[in-house]
């Protein structure tokens, strides 16, 4: 038990504890509705990346039709990050008032009417405006994410991240590799291109209607989100703050990197390739190529770290495939591009371990919903001069030289917090 916390103090923060307020026996989850969760889950991961990669593969089209400089774009390729950092950090406060199905719910709406809007923006601003409604949706959704899994599957942890992660990957793949080919099925604007994917994000909001409205695990629910902000205590002991962890900032910058990583691969990279003389579609589906990747290895990487009491290992392996990845690029973007891609697809995979992480670095649902907004607001914080700096130093040098250098160098910052954050310890050993 937490030092200077009674059974019904603790109750109000771990949904896996015994006792609740009131004494009253809180009722298992009924399969069928732990059934409904997984669905939701699943729907929920798919949609959490299409506004982003979508984007990518089209993001010529839409530059020269906006009239978008490269460090505007470069803006544009920042955003995911910088709202996931100033909407996440709400997330845990919402959910603590209105349940994590509700918040969730509220997220895939907001994600529907920022995609569906997109395609209506005349200007830059409006396109930027749209753009960011549907990932303050995603933002949301995103912290809340691991909080639902350890909620209603603390005995499943690594499967069901796993599962969820495959999600988010097979979405992030889809976007990649179908945008260009549904925008030529559909007259070639990219406005229509980039609005079909609001479709998906209204279907996945039916689970979380059902969920939102399921007052039997209400509390539960709400037992798993705590009051936030990232610098308030995790435990009844005065004075303990999660910035005083050396864990958690190592989980915030292993996380800001990797997004940094994502976001710029996201991004830029068909660029990268388009630039090599790969056409569009082709350099559409090497995106794709990369996000896929993370479908089956989303799926078993979490489980193979579930079972390492030190998940440092898989950090450098990850680091050690983008560094290579990047150095093809160099020197063979279009000669090996496939190879390449499959490296940085490898890469990429960081993102579903560093959510296992968050759950294993705490003992508690209170300690991992605190972890994973501190790491993942604060992480995609430290992210968003990434993009922008990549678009900066491609216009004015006028090539890919420099960025591919600076995507590398960041790669061994990556690799170092890695271990450091994957060592066997937890959040509440630590303050």
């Amino acid at each position: 038990m937490m030092v200077g916390m009674s059974n019904d103090d603790l109750a109000t923060l771990d949904p896996a504890a015994p006792a609740q307020r009131d004494h009253e026996p809180r009722p298992a989850p009924s399969p069928w509705r732990r059934r409904i969760v997984v669905v939701g889950l699943l729907l929920a991961a798919l949609n959490l990346r299409p506004a982003v990669t979508s984007l990518g593969p089209l993001l010529k089209e839409v530059r020269d039709d906006l009239g978008m400089s490269g460090t505007i774009a470069g803006l544009l390729t920042s955003m995911p990050a910088a709202c996931f950092a100033v909407f996440g950090i709400t997330a845990p406060r919402l959910a603590r008032r209105f349940g994590p199905g509700a918040v969730v719910c509220t997220g895939l709406a907001a994600i529907a009417t920022g995609l569906a809007l997109r395609p209506f923006a005349g200007g830059t601003v409006a396109f930027l405006c749209a753009s960011a409604l549907g990932l303050a949706g995603i933002a949301v959704s995103n912290i809340l994410m691991p909080v639902i899994v350890k909620g209603w599957f603390p005995d499943r942890v690594g499967s069901m991240t796993g599962l969820y992660s495959m999600g988010l990957s097979l979405g992030t793949a889809s976007a990649a590799a179908a945008t260009v080919p549904m925008t030529d099925a559909l007259g070639g604007s990219w406005r229509a291109g980039l609005g079909v994917w609001a479709v998906l994000a209204g279907v996945a909001m039916v689970p979380w209607l059902f969920l939102a409205r399921d007052r039997t695990h209400r509390r539960t629910e709400q037992a798993a989100a705590p009051e936030p902000a990232s610098d308030q205590p995790v435990s009844g002991a005065a004075g303990t703050r999660i910035t005083r962890s050396p864990t958690a900032w190592a989980m915030a910058v292993f996380f800001g990197l990797q997004s940094t990583a994502a976001y710029i691969t996201m991004g830029w990279m068909p660029q990268i390739f388009r630039d090599a003389g790969v056409s569009a579609s082709t350099s559409g589906v090497l995106l794709a190529v990369i996000m896929a990747m993370g479908v089956p290895l989303a799926f078993v990487l979490p489980r193979v770290a579930a079972r390492l009491r030190n998940q440092g290992v898989l950090a450098v392996v990850l680091g050690v495939c983008g560094l290579i990845g990047y150095a093809g690029l160099w020197l063979a973007p279009a000669g090996g591009a496939w190879v390449w891609a499959v490296l940085l697809g490898v890469a990429n995979c960081a993102f579903p371990l560093a959510l296992t992480m968050i759950s294993m670095r705490a003992r508690t649902s209170a300690g991992v919903v605190r972890l994973s907004a501190f790491a993942q607001s604060t992480g995609y914080l430290l992210s968003i001069p990434g993009p922008l700096l990549v678009g900066t130093l491609y216009q004015h040098s006028g090539g890919w030289e420099a960025p591919l250098a600076l995507m590398a160098g960041l790669m061994v910052p990556q690799i170092v917090t890695g271990l450091l954050a994957g060592r066997d310890r937890t959040l509440e050993d630590e303050i």
